[in-house]
């Protein structure tokens, strides 16, 4: 069978779709790359060189360490992956920061050595100067993973269900499964309960409707080789580029796998 996608809901930031003949390890593959195995970029280094705010310094480099920063996975590579050995542009940017109350400090107002490198959400607060409060810094971002740290994570809500299958057979019409559906997508139709359209897809198979059933007429099941994903990412990347990303380190990871079994 070849594996199809449908897709629901898309935008920048979050995606719905269908993804059906496949496996359920193949789907939590999908999920747990998307996870911790894309790697993003993360301030993780800051030089502060001027701070008289209310923060302490390490309270200040915990708030800027997660703020997204926009990435490119085909410029940049984790500090232990890159050639350098030490630290190069390819797997570091720097992001300075000055500033002086009284005001709010937002993510907008870091600036970054390379112009792709921005923070994903400008109107991130980060501190509120008071008159005569400064703060001058340097801040070191590195790629990194998910699964070393929650700054290096892009997907923020990644998750799965299997696609419900709700079937009716010689209905009385009593309406009791109507009442004790919690979604409220079920219906008194012609010829007895029904879900139309795409209501099935918010069914979260609880079964109730099948208990309050008092004719075992509702079969309440799942199509364990389809699954509906919702996905969102933090800004790091587009979600579309966020699951493409996902698949090709499966795939990577595949062949590693396979190039080891082979050398046995």
């Amino acid at each position: 069978m070849t594996m199809e996608v449908d897709i629901l809901e898309l935008s920048e930031r979050s995606a719905k779709f269908i993804l059906s003949n496949t496996s359920a390890a193949f789907a939590n593959g999908i999920r747990r790359a998307s996870l911790s195995d894309v790697p993003t970029l993360a301030i993780d280094d800051v030089n502060i060189y001027n701070n008289t705010s209310v923060l302490f310094d390490e309270q200040l480099a915990l708030r800027l360490a997660l703020i997204p920063l926009t990435t490119d996975i085909g410029e940049f590579v984790p500090v232990e992956e890159c050639s350098c050995g030490s630290e190069c542009p390819a797997c570091k940017v720097s992001l300075t920061l000055s500033a002086e109350g009284p005001k709010m400090v937002y993510s907008s107002d870091l600036v970054s050595s390379d112009e792709t490198v921005q923070a994903a959400d400008l109107k991130i607060p980060i501190i509120d100067l008071k008159e005569g409060q400064k703060v001058v810094l340097e801040a070191i971002a590195h790629m990194g993973y998910g699964y070393d740290h929650a700054k290096w994570q892009a997907g923020v809500a990644c998750g799965y269900k299997n696609m419900p299958i709700v079937k009716f057979e010689n209905c009385d019409q009593c309406g009791a499964c109507v009442k004790e559906c919690p979604k409220d997508i079920i219906h008194i139709g012609p010829n007895g309960a029904e879900i139309t359209g795409d209501d099935i897809l918010k069914c979260i198979l609880c079964k109730l409707c099948e208990l309050a059933c008092g004719i075992d007429a509702i079969t309440v099941s799942e199509d364990e080789n389809s699954f509906i994903f919702s996905m969102e990412s933090d800004g790091s990347y587009t979600v579309q580029q966020l699951i493409i990303n996902a698949g090709t380190t499966i795939k990577e990871k595949a062949g590693q796998l396979g190039q080891i079994l082979e050398s046995l």
